[in-house]
């Protein structure tokens, strides 16, 4: 995709093109100058970082929403993600004044603050982040503040009208990679949804999309929805968490198109073309920056028999079999089971495949590695599988790939899709 220098408008169908067109809005453009000029507060003994030259994540901008969680009961939809960098109150020593700035969970902050946590919901891979994608996650205690903590995963995504008996307030606060299938906007979804049948206001904490700098892939289909896609988005939607949320509702894709009582804390100094490197690995098997660039692509992997380094250290920047050819694979690896692969793909059996560790940050969907593990394997009759398809969000990619189609081929048959999208999502972009 065309990428559009910093100054230069191009065409709207260029900018349509690379999900740069962004709608003017007088309100938002005042809140973001207002941001600029907010000044560092005291919070107990901590202070909220307020450098210009970073990006301060909503969770950061404590003034922004401690005042609105003072005196409620207040329940928190949380992972390992769910983090705030806190300085403490400067020491003097041998003349000079020290501080130490530490990353402390948001539960934490929020319990020494004296705030008055009812429960703490936890979406797929639980509260700590450490269960296998697809695992069942049980409810529970957590060990350092005694909370309970319920799952939102398995057959319980939807906080029930039980758990929330007692709310005064919602808070979300989750790291998103910007990827359809990634199934924290799914928590979002159904945490609204919940929040709006009960009149429950819910704050989402925005942060920033490592992969929020294009949009790509085919549009959902919605006789393919499920968990890993609910809404009529492309794989690679191009949106904060917190602007996704205001998308859910200005679009109305809530049950009876119900209307979240929403507040999304905004970041600071972030731009869709920033870049980000995530402080905590939003789940076990994306554990850095390359796993999340390669992740929109190769995660199409994970509906054929082909492997994507599940149960190996290169999660998300490897892909083969024992089955692809040597002569055109010559990357090897085992998979055993590990952090968040207890049943890996070929566990114990010897795989040819890439190695993508060292590829830059990407701009687009590389079809080409799924097309050509594809025309290179013998096992064509099942080398999908049923969850290709709720992965695709359609039925189109695999019947593409099955009849010879190119890649460039195949991404034309996205751009009208993407364009349309590209309209909607506009509306709600909080960030140039």
């Amino acid at each position: 995709m065309k990428e559009t220098s910093e100054g230069d408008t191009g065409t709207l169908n260029d900018l349509i093109e690379t999900g740069k067109a962004v709608t003017k809005d007088a309100n938002r453009d005042k809140k973001a100058e207002e941001a600029e000029t907010t000044t560092t507060m005291e919070v107990g003994e901590v202070t909220e970082l307020n450098n210009d030259r970073d990006i301060v994540t909503g969770a950061n901008r404590f003034n922004q929403y401690l005042p609105l969680l003072k005196g409620k009961s207040i329940g928190i939809v949380a992972n390992q993600t769910s983090i705030v960098s806190v300085e403490s109150e400067p020491n003097t020593m041998d003349g000079r004044r020290t501080a130490t700035i530490e990353n402390m969970h948001l539960v934490d902050f929020l319990v020494g603050r004296q705030l008055n946590i009812q429960s703490v919901f936890a979406p797929e891979h639980g509260f700590r982040g450490t269960a296998d994608a697809g695992e069942m996650v049980k409810d529970g205690v957590d060990t350092a503040t005694g909370l309970p903590i319920i799952s939102l995963y398995g057959n319980n995504k939807k906080p029930s009208v039980a758990q929330l008996k007692g709310i005064d307030i919602m808070v979300f606060d989750i790291q998103d990679v910007g990827a359809r299938f990634y199934t924290y906007i799914s928590t979002l979804h159904y945490v609204m949804e919940a929040c709006a049948e009960q009149g429950i206001p819910l704050i989402v904490l925005d942060r920033p999309n490592p992969n929020g700098h294009y949009i790509d892939g085919p549009i959902l289909e919605l006789e393919h929805k499920s968990f890993v896609g609910m809404h009529p988005i492309p794989v690679v939607h191009g949106m904060t968490i917190g602007e996704y949320a205001q998308m859910i509702n200005g679009e109305k894709w809530l049950a009876n198109a119900a209307q979240c009582d929403l507040t999304v804390i905004e970041l600071k100094g972030y731009t869709h073309d920033s870049t980000y490197s995530l402080p905590v690995k939003p789940s076990p098997n994306l554990p850095n920056d390359v796993a999340i660039t390669l992740y929109p692509s190769l995660c199409f992997f994970e509906g054929t028999f082909i492997s994507a380094g599940r149960g190996t250290d290169m999660q998300f920047q490897v892909f083969g079999a024992p089955s692809l050819p040597e002569r055109f694979y010559d990357f090897e690896f085992t998979p055993q089971a590990n952090e968040g692969a207890k049943y890996p793909k070929f566990k114990g059996e010897l795989c040819h495949g890439k190695d993508l560790q060292n590829y830059p940050r990407m701009d687009q969907i590389n079809l080409e590695w799924l097309i050509e593990a594809f025309v290179a394997n013998d096992r064509k009759i099942d080398f999908f599988n049923d969850f290709f398809t709720k992965l695709a969000g359609t039925e189109k990619l695999q019947e593409q790939i099955e009849q010879g189609f190119t890649y460039r081929e195949i991404r034309k048959t996205w751009q009208a899709g993407l364009k349309d999208y590209n309209r909607m999502r506009g509306k709600y972009l909080l960030y140039e």
